[in-house]
């Protein structure tokens, strides 16, 4: 909440959020003294700067396992839920924790080594001792079971929710109907793979279609930020773009393009079918589980089936129609209440 981040902090907003509004706002306490929120903002803190430093270093005191102030936050709670940014378990409370993926063992290349060492310290010191763990996926569920021989009995798999304004979207008004990717850009978003599947599309429908890239730099992206800076023939790069925004420009989209590499949840695709917009995506990682039958799945280190699965949706109006159809009904079980009943109901195991 206090740094840049994407999908990990949207996770974090709304199903806090969500819980506060149906336990009572005295039940939920977030550390680091997180007793209200500002609005979501992926590039900033949701606090002002006076409001967010002193907080950030109560984060680098836990990071160190500094046990007189896990005692302090703690006093009177059942249990204490933590992210990655804790390094050591606190005492006398339970200790629980949210596993969006584990792309740090399967794919390292993805990360930088010190987001590799962070996480693989966490699962030691934490993930492997802890009282219980929500995962965001059943996929993700299987691999940390498996690569950490975690007891599957301490783990619920509860899908996160979409906000809102989604389901309830107007779309964005366009001079041209287009596809759309939405992601920050690193290596794992596979987006270089998707501006080559583009560029060998057939050139009438270039002209026709645009591919709108929404995103903001991430690691590892240099490349392809030249790439989009330079100019791609139909290609629009919009950069980062407010959460407030995202609704009306998926609404508008004739399908979200989301080729990931690896993906624990994926809230693009969740976001995309709430809104009625019919998905190609990867046949990889938790993607089919999340996407069911609202989309078309490729591999997504084939080029070729990219530009395939484009090339079909763009020209076939009844595919699109009976897509978007699946996806609002599928969409159905992306609701934050949802998501907050079932975990309120997880940490009730927990409750003295």
């Amino acid at each position: 909440m206090l740094l840049r981040s994407a999908g990990v902090k949207t996770y974090f907003y709304h199903w806090v959020s969500a819980m506060r509004s149906q336990a009572g706002a005295g039940t939920i306490r977030a550390f680091p003294f997180l007793n209200h929120f500002g609005e979501l903002a992926h590039e900033h803190s949701v606090l002002s700067p006076w409001e967010t430093y002193p907080r950030l270093a109560a984060v680098h005191l836990a990071r160190l396992g500094f046990q007189p102030l896990f005692d302090f936050v703690t006093r009177g709670a059942d249990v204490f839920h933590v992210s990655n940014l804790v390094r050591t378990r606190p005492r006398r409370v339970a200790v629980t924790a949210t596993v969006y993926d584990m792309t740090c063992w399967l794919m390292p290349e993805v990360h930088t080594p010190a987001n590799v060492k962070a996480e693989r310290l966490f699962a030691a010191n934490v993930l492997q001792k802890a009282d219980g763990i929500i995962t965001v996926s059943e996929s993700t569920k299987r691999d940390l079971v498996s690569l950490l021989d975690v007891d599957e009995d301490l783990v619920w798999t509860i899908w996160p929710g979409v906000p809102e304004a989604y389901f309830r979207a107007e779309p964005r008004l366009a001079e041209k109907p287009y596809l759309l990717f939405v992601a920050t850009i690193e290596p794992r978003k596979n987006l270089s793979a998707l501006l080559d599947a583009w560029a060998r599309m057939k050139p009438s429908l270039r002209e026709e279609f645009r591919l709108i890239i929404a995103g903001a730099g991430g690691w590892k992206s240099e490349e392809v930020l030249r790439r989009l800076n330079a100019g791609v023939p139909g290609v629009e790069f919009m950069g980062y773009v407010p959460e407030t925004e995202l609704p009306a420009l998926t609404a508008g989209a004739l399908a979200v393009v989301y080729p990931s590499l690896y993906e624990g949840f994926g809230f693009p695709v969740a976001q995309a079918m709430a809104a009625g917009v019919p998905v190609i995506t990867s046949d990889v990682s938790s993607l089919p589980e999340i996407a069911g039958d609202a989309a078309l799945f490729v591999d997504p280190r084939s080029v070729e089936e990219i530009r395939a699965a484009m090339e079909t949706m763009l020209t076939s109006p009844t595919l699109r129609a009976r897509l978007s159809q699946n996806a609002r009904r599928r969409a159905a079980a992306f609701h934050w209440d949802r998501a907050a009943r079932q975990s309120l109901d997880f940490f009730e195991l927990f409750a003295n």
